[in-house]
């Protein structure tokens, strides 16, 4: 057996975390500006959700496989370790070819390159957390991963406003049409990706395997076969309560992405009356949308650690769902709203749920996996989002003109019904274990 794990204090946590920071800073640039992007290119707006589906499909592929095999790896380096600063290198250079797409078919292309280093680095990252820390530090943990996600994403939806603040020209377009604003945050994000990592590697590197740990490791079959046979049998053997997550996140991520995919037509209509990718004003909706979406991910940040000691005495499963039921209020509310200033009312509710949706639901998972398949179970989780995205890809452009009128506003509605569903639904679920859900001061 391994021997214990040694308490981490509350800076090393930080520090293990870090990366974190990069690898969601570079998914707050995609959820703000892609479809912008696309739509700068040329894109019909019913098409979007297409767009947007190589983020799921390399999650469906790419993340239980490079799970399993981080479960299996015997490496100099660790572990999960290869794997994550590959994907964040792999990250960077899409984030830095990004803004330069000449076309819309490169920046799609450009898309299923840059999801498919994120995924290779997000589940590997995750399963480090979790092998990192004792069950009664798994809250701690994660939910410190989620209030770097809240600080990355707010930097990257703000970082355009920034650098109009800072002299630039919100106005001023690249030769592809996108404006430069947009090019130097996606430079940015280049940097962030892969330096961010770097440091939580080298502060906090993963803990050396137990000799019965290397032996069972290396006793196990090798092979892309034996690979999909570990995730099959994972599957086959899965916790209830990671069964009964997997409703609750249906309905979940199915509302969240029709929210990012149509945020910006829908403040371009609501609050400068135009749907015309070309205008100003929907340009302006874009700067918005970084600007409410900072706030939305600011007080996600702040509240992934005011979160811990309500986690502690209520659970995570209460939690969630007072968090989905505040989002999805708010998405409902917001499409009425002309007013910019009372935008940020809605906002607080959708901080209040992303910074949950990061945190919380692993926690859940985290306290009933057994440790030795963190990784392909990691992975297999994170089918419980991209499946629900794929979905919504495929569906919601068959009735997005006949029963959604064609007006984005309506999306964002859905997005709001859907997230109070996912809040029911998440007070059904039973947590067989206890551990992961106690926090310890340090």
């Amino acid at each position: 057996m391994r021997f214990p794990k040694p308490h981490l204090s509350l800076w090393q946590i930080l520090n293990m975390n870090f990366g974190f920071f990069g690898i969601q800073y570079s998914f707050g640039l995609q959820q703000a500006n892609m479809s912008p992007i696309y739509q700068y290119l040329g894109a019909i707006e019913a098409n979007l959700p297409l767009l947007w589906l190589a983020g799921p499909i390399t999650g469906l592929l790419v993340q239980p496989i490079i799970g399993a095999l981080s479960d299996r790896t015997d490496s100099r380096w660790g572990r999960r370790t290869p794997y994550f600063m590959i994907g964040a290198l792999l990250c960077s250079i899409g984030l830095l070819f990004m803004p330069f797409s000449p076309t819309l078919w490169f920046a799609a292309s450009l898309l299923w390159i840059l999801d498919a280093a994120n995924n290779v680095t997000m589940e590997p990252y995750r399963a480090y957390v979790s092998d990192r820390l004792n069950p009664p530090q798994h809250a701690l943990g994660f939910l410190t991963q989620s209030a770097f996600t809240g600080l990355a994403q707010t930097l990257a939806y703000l970082t355009p406003t920034l650098l109009v603040l800072a002299g630039m020209d919100k106005d001023a377009l690249s030769g592809n049409n996108i404006p430069q604003i947009t090019v130097i945050a996606f430079l940015i994000g280049a940097v962030f990706s892969i330096t961010t990592v770097w440091w939580s590697v080298h502060t906090t590197p993963e803990l050396p395997l137990s000799p019965e740990e290397l032996a069972a490791i290396r006793a196990q079959p090798t092979g892309m076969k034996a690979t999909l046979a570990e995730i099959a049998s994972a599957i086959r053997e899965m916790p209830p309560t990671m069964r009964q997550l997997w409703w609750m996140k249906l309905f979940q991520w199915y509302g969240m992405l029709c929210y990012w995919i149509y945020i910006v037509p829908a403040l371009a209509r609501s609050i400068f009356d135009t749907s015309d990718p070309a205008s100003q004003g929907f340009r302006d909706a874009s700067l918005l949308n970084g600007q409410i979406g900072g706030f939305y991910n600011f007080i996600a940040f702040v509240a992934a650690l005011a979160m811990i000691p309500f986690t502690r005495r209520f659970g995570p499963r209460i939690v969630h769902a007072l968090c989905l039921t505040a989002a999805g209020i708010g998405m409902w509310c917001l499409p009425g709203i002309q007013n910019k200033v009372w935008l940020f009312l809605p906002m607080m509710g959708v901080g209040l749920a992303w910074a949950s949706i990061m945190g919380n639901p692993y926690i859940l998972l985290a306290g009933s996996i057994p440790p030795e398949r963190a990784g392909v179970y990691m992975g297999i989780f994170n089918m419980f989002i991209v499946l629900p995205m794929i979905i919504q890809m495929l569906t919601l452009p068959l009735y997005y003109d006949s029963l959604l009128g064609g007006d984005p506003r309506h999306v964002i509605q859905l997005a709001g019904v859907l997230l109070l569903i996912a809040a029911g639904l998440t007070l059904r679920i039973r947590s067989a274990s206890s551990p992961a859900v106690t926090v310890v001061n340090t």
